[in-house]
């Protein structure tokens, strides 16, 4: 039975395969992959389940039992992950059905797509740390083919440091997990974590995992993101809202899965390390996101903040603090993506990208310019809406921690937030029109619906906490407790 928890990463990438012998036919390259996400959501649902019934599951490949073999563990942080990628990837692909060009469409982009999620949801599941770095490269090589798709100078250039950061990124990551091997003779995350209990975090082992941090900082956009912001800016709407809403966040997996199973003992030289990283990200990130006037550079800065705000919680480190970070990673995934959409179509009907070239567009997009509103407010962390819960739970944990500067930089930050946002509600949203009745380019439903249904994702996930607080405990326990996890990896046959 435990071979579903292959699915989400197995179907999308057979799905990708296929579609790439029908590239002429759009509405099977379309319904096929949005069919894959939606199946992926159902498994990923029902996976989920049965790790409140069962506990954590397990996947030997080939029958080889843990350590020797490969395999994909299951539990509730992995799996919630695995379904808000479902959820997201199913309505950014609604949106591209209506504002990718065909030509492109033809290009492979439906299967760059499947390959691209199969990447994301490999990472959230792999139990070794090779496969992890394998399941990056699945998501980055997508990756890489779905920035440059236009073929635009900006998107070209942008596309060439991209690919150049993350080979470097990807280098350092091998030479970290070779000393890894060489020194515990292991890659399994459950054995590793045993192996590191036994003779303890030597410097050797504290210098491996700052690497590991350094790797994991270049994909999140952990201080490290001067990539980030050009790069997430110039795709296509759809691609941007996958980018900002997914890429990341696999980064931010990877730094909690490795700094609460394997190294954890010398906290006070690895957390304090990531407190110092998200505080500065903090506060660089707030500084981008007024600066510019340019409304993807506003969103992407906005994406760094959060990286910031999340990695607040794995420094502190308590059940609450790391609580609050998964409730804030989920509402995050969806609210990023929403964002990124906004920002787009308010590109495709003003064919402007700075804010003080646009204005009065809530005078023909009433529905469009409300939405903007309620991505603002729940970006602020403004009750009821999906981000409140995360932020109240990580500053709550904050103060349990005594990190009252990181406390006092995350809730400042969530100011600058609501700050740049509201600046570019008042700009381009109030004010008179500069859209003639003649130039108005018509909002297509297939822009406005998913933009609506992530708004309401978002009302729902704030309102509706309840249900998935008990997923969120069980994650934010195994993630506290890394016993739990290495039991379940090890010793339950």
């Amino acid at each position: 039975m435990n071979n579903i928890i292959a699915m989400p990463m197995m179907i999308p990438i057979l799905a990708g395969i296929l579609l790439i012998f029908f590239r002429h036919n759009l509405k099977l390259q379309r319904w096929g992959s949005f069919s894959v996400m939606i199946v992926n959501i159902g498994i990923s649902a029902y996976i989920l389940h049965q790790i409140q019934q069962n506990g954590i599951l397990r996947l030997d490949f080939g029958g080889w039992e843990p350590p020797f073999g490969i395999l994909f563990v299951a539990d509730s942080f992995s799996m919630l992950l695995v379904l808000t990628t479902s959820i997201v990837a199913a309505i950014c692909l609604v949106y591209a059905f209506s504002s990718t060009e065909k030509s492109y469409e033809h290009m492979f982009f439906y299967p760059f797509i499947n390959f691209l999620v199969a990447g994301v949801n490999g990472s959230f599941l792999t139990g070794d740390l090779f496969n992890l770095f394998v399941c990056f490269e699945i998501m980055l090589l997508a990756s890489y083919v779905l920035i440059a798709f236009g073929g635009r100078k900006g998107q070209l250039r942008e596309s060439i440091k991209y690919v150049i950061i993350n080979v470097v990124s990807s280098w350092i990551f091998l030479i970290a997990i070779a000393y890894t091997y060489g020194g515990l003779g292991t890659l399994n995350f459950a054995h590793l974590s045993e192996r590191i209990a036994e003779q303890g975090q030597t410097p050797m082992l504290t210098v491996v995992s700052i690497v590991f941090l350094i790797v994991f900082a270049l994909k999140a956009g952990l201080l490290l993101f001067f990539w980030l912001p050009g790069s997430y800016s110039v795709p296509s709407t759809a691609i941007a809202a996958l980018f900002g809403a997914l890429l990341t966040k696999v980064g931010i997996y990877a730094m909690f899965r490795v700094f609460t199973l394997m190294f954890y003992h010398e906290p006070h030289i690895t957390h304090t390390f990531i407190g110092i990283l998200a505080g500065v990200t903090l506060i660089l990130g707030s500084i981008g996101a007024v600066a510019y006037k340019d409304v993807r550079l506003i969103a992407s800065y906005n994406v760094v903040i959060a990286v910031g705000f999340i990695l607040v919680g794995l420094a502190v480190a308590t059940p609450t603090a790391l609580e609050g970070s998964i409730f804030y990673l989920i509402h995050d995934m969806i609210v990023k993506a929403l964002l990124f959409l906004l920002a787009g179509t308010m590109i495709a009907v003003t064919r402007e990208t700075r804010i003080d070239y646009m204005s009065g567009l809530i005078r023909n997009y009433p529905l469009f310019g409300w939405i903007f509103f309620i991505v603002t407010l729940a970006l602020a962390g403004i009750p009821p809406l999906s981000g409140f819960i995360g932020k109240v739970l990580v500053g709550q944990g904050a103060v349990e921690g005594g990190a009252y500067i990181l406390l006092a930089l995350a809730f400042i930050s969530s100011i600058f937030v609501l700050y740049s946002l509201m600046r570019v509600f008042l700009t381009s949203f109030w004010g008179e029109t500069i859209i003639s009745k003649e130039d108005k380019i018509p909002m297509k439903k297939g822009w406005i619906i998913p933009c609506v249904i992530l708004a309401a994702g978002s009302f729902i996930l704030g309102i509706g906490v309840e249900p998935l607080t008990v997923y969120v405990k069980d994650a934010a326990e195994v993630l506290a407790n890394p016993q739990i996890y290495i039991d379940a990896v090890l010793y339950d046959n």
